[in-house]
Parts: structure tokens; sequence; C-alpha cells
């Protein structure tokens, strides 16, 4: 395991040397493929991940199957269908490799476990759901105040790194625009 996931969690906490290694015995390494689903809807999960390389998207299939992208995780983020995570039901999204991934894996029973034994780990997934909420008010408010154009920008301002990661047609889909509409503002940038 690479020292990816302790770096990332000394950015908000500091960890001995000795709780770092107790934190990292937590977690298991997985890789996924290139279009592989990590959480498949009506399956429990069991699981958050911390993305160590690659891009997954978070969806929501409504009745008519339209799918709605909830969020995009890249490097040194974490991502999980947090409301069947927190309460150990059935997924009502998915989550969708868009690159070849390799995650560390966080279990339910192990989740609650690390916070037992590492108290400190409380603050640091606190300060994780903080600013995970403040992302997501920021993308619903962005979705009922803001035009296409500025839906697109703002998104290039906080996400600049996922631009050229993204496929534009999911990138469309997740900004509510069409493709042509997004391949204009790519060539008036």
């Amino acid at each position: 395991m690479t020292n990816i996931l302790a770096n990332h969690i000394q950015k908000i906490i500091n960890l001995s040397e000795s709780e770092i290694e107790h934190v990292r015995s937590f977690f298991t390494e997985e890789y996924f493929q290139k279009k592989d689903f990590i959480i498949r809807e009506n399956y429990k999960v069991e699981h958050v991940y911390f993305i160590i390389s690659g891009l997954v998207k978070l969806s929501y299939y409504d009745k008519e199957g339209k799918e709605h992208i909830i969020s995009f995780a890249m490097e040194d983020w974490w991502e999980s269908d947090y409301m069947a995570f927190y309460t150990q039901t059935k997924a009502t999204q998915v989550l969708q490799c868009l690159e070849k991934t390799t995650v560390l894996k966080l279990s339910y029973k192990d989740y609650h476990q690390l916070l037992k034994e590492v108290p400190k780990m409380v603050e640091f997934f606190l300060s994780k759901a903080v600013n995970g909420h403040i992302s997501n008010q920021r993308r619903i408010l962005s979705l009922m105040t803001l035009d296409a154009k500025e839906r697109y920008e703002q998104f290039l301002k906080y996400y600049p790194s996922l631009i050229q990661r993204i496929p534009k047609t999911t990138l469309a889909a997740y900004l509510g625009l069409s493709r042509e509409t997004l391949s204009r503002f790519f060539r008036e940038s």
C-alpha cells in the first residue's frame, strides 16, 4: 500500500507513525477496469472507497432509465452511495469506473471499529463529510440558479483537472447541457 492514504489523512489530522499503520490495517486495496461497476443498484453497500488512482462517477437511474450523474471522484477523493452505506441498505446509486481505477476500501464494520480505536479519525471523517456537503450544496445551487455557461465555468474553476479526463458526453450530462453546447464552450475557452 502506498503512502497516499497517510498523506491524505495527515492534511487534516496529525497521526503518529504507529497510528498511521493501524489506520492502514483497516483498508483493503482493490482494482477495477474502465467501465467496471464498484457499486451496483439494489446491492448492499458494504464499503466506502478512497481513490488511489483512476476516475469514477456516481449516478442515479430514474424510472425511465435516464442517468443522472451525481458526482465524480478521482485520486485523493472518497466516494460511495453514502446513504446506503450508513443505513446499511441496498444501493439506489451506481459507482462506475471511467478509467482503470485502484481504490482502498473500508468496510462498514471496520469504519466503526477504526473510529473506536483511533478517535482522531472522527475529526478526519467529519471534515470530509462537511466538505462533501458544501460541494453538494454548491452543485445544487448551480443547477437551480446558473445558466449553462456559468455551470461550465464553475466546474472549470473548481475541477480544472477533470475537464480533459471526463468524456464530453458524460460531462455534458453532469452539467445538464447538450454535447453540442459543451463543445461550443470548449472552443470558446
